[in-house]
């Protein structure tokens, strides 16, 4: 029988010679591997920060505060109401002169506390001065007084009347009445009326004067 080669005493490698070719084929694939190139890393800003050690911002105190639900983090304040000005009180209205008060000053029985007389003066002088005499009798607290006016007769001019034109004393007769309805004097006249003749009958006029208490 003929001798299979590689065993028995046949001519094969040995070993040592199948060890050494493996060594120089991996020798040789070693030295034509390359490298792979690794990736480079993210970039991570929080977990490099910490990493680097740099502290983190603290959030505000209104960030740290939950918004309430159903409303927004901020409402703006309500503006308060202006307050409305008080409406002015109305002055009263003149009111007819009281029958019973117009007997008692026709037959003395009730008392004129205090009289002025105006005819002579110019308009806005005799303006002044009934203002200034109602005003002063009402803070006294008299009720019942006489106002002078004349009864109204035309005088022609005079050379001291120059620049004024022709004076005349009805004026007042017709102006007083229109004065003492002016607002201010309403506010302490209840009323007026032609004076008695021995009173100066068309030539003068009774006031009824408001009570200082009812103001």
């Amino acid at each position: 029988m003929k001798k299979q080669p590689g065993h028995g005493g046949g001519k094969g490698r040995r070993p040592s010679e199948d060890h050494d070719l493996d060594h120089e084929i991996w020798r040789h694939t070693a030295a034509t591997i390359e490298p792979l190139k690794r990736a480079k890393p993210r970039f991570h800003p929080a977990s490099d920060a910490v990493k680097a050690g740099v502290p983190r911002p603290r959030p505000t105190a209104e960030a740290e505060k939950p918004a309430a639900k159903g409303r927004p983090a901020h409402v703006p304040e309500k503006a308060h109401p202006q307050a409305r000005p008080r409406p002015a009180s109305k002055t009263p209205d003149l009111q007819l002169f009281d029958r019973n008060s117009m007997r008692k000053l026709r037959g003395g029985r009730a008392e004129i506390e205090a009289r002025v007389d105006l005819h002579g003066m110019r308009q806005d002088e005799a303006h002044a001065a009934l203002r200034s005499f109602l005003f002063s009798c009402h803070r006294r607290g008299l009720r019942f007084v006489l106002v002078i006016t004349g009864k109204g007769k035309t005088i022609s001019r005079s050379p001291s009347d120059e620049g004024y034109g022709e004076r005349e004393r009805g004026i007042l007769k017709r102006n007083v009445p229109r004065w003492l309805d002016e607002p201010e004097l309403r506010a302490v006249v209840v009323s007026f009326t032609v004076a008695a003749i021995q009173h100066g009958g068309e030539g003068a006029i009774y006031v009824h004067l408001r009570s200082k208490n009812r103001l």
